[in-house]
């Protein structure tokens, strides 16, 4: 993975909890409660309260989806590697691992590589076409998708997927977030 240079703390400064902008507080507070400590990209992203409320809202919404955790983090890693977003290999590594989630399967996806899990191989690549296409997927692409026992509603869920991981990754790109000392052991080489 290629680490390029951003503009960083200067424009994206890690705010403090008491430093960030009023409206972004209270979500970085339930977000330090919720796993122990602030994490860099919430940091990082509170210098925009509606794109850090945005994001968590939409992670939450895309938590409540019917796909599930293990193919929510399968989509999530997979967006993650392919957009180059080290924070996100890492904290998303962390998650599947303590998921109890193959090392074979977390290696082919930080290599982004085809996964032996059939049905988590036909959801990798669905959402790559599904980025690929800008959303126009072949009709094969979809079928093969649906074959695997995905459904219409999974296809869109992929879609909210996308979208909300594509905005996590922009955003930890774009501020430079480093990746936190509690991740590091996940952090990609």
């Amino acid at each position: 993975m290629t680490i390029t240079a951003s503009p960083g703390p200067t424009v994206f400064p890690a705010h403090t909890i008491d430093s960030a902008p009023a409206p972004a507080r209270r979500a970085m507070q339930a977000t330090a409660d919720h796993l122990g400590y602030l994490p860099s990209p919430v940091a990082r992203m509170a210098t925009s309260p509606q794109t850090l409320d945005g994001f968590l809202k939409l992670s939450g919404i895309f938590e409540s989806t019917t796909l599930p955790q293990l193919d929510r983090e399968v989509l999530i890693l997979t967006i993650a590697a392919r957009n180059d977003c080290h924070v996100c290999v890492a904290m998303h590594t962390a998650k599947l691992t303590a998921m109890g989630a193959d090392t074979g399967l977390i290696e082919a996806l930080r290599a982004q590589q085809p996964l032996a899990d059939g049905r988590l191989e036909a959801l990798r690549t669905f959402t790559l076409e599904v980025l690929a296409t800008a959303g126009a997927v072949t009709e094969p692409g979809l079928q093969a998708f649906l074959a695997q026992g995905y459904t219409g509603r999974n296809a869109l869920e992929v879609v909210l997927g996308i979208g909300t991981y594509t905005l996590s990754t922009f955003a930890n790109r774009l501020t430079g977030a480093p990746v936190d000392e509690q991740l590091m052991a996940f952090a990609p080489q």
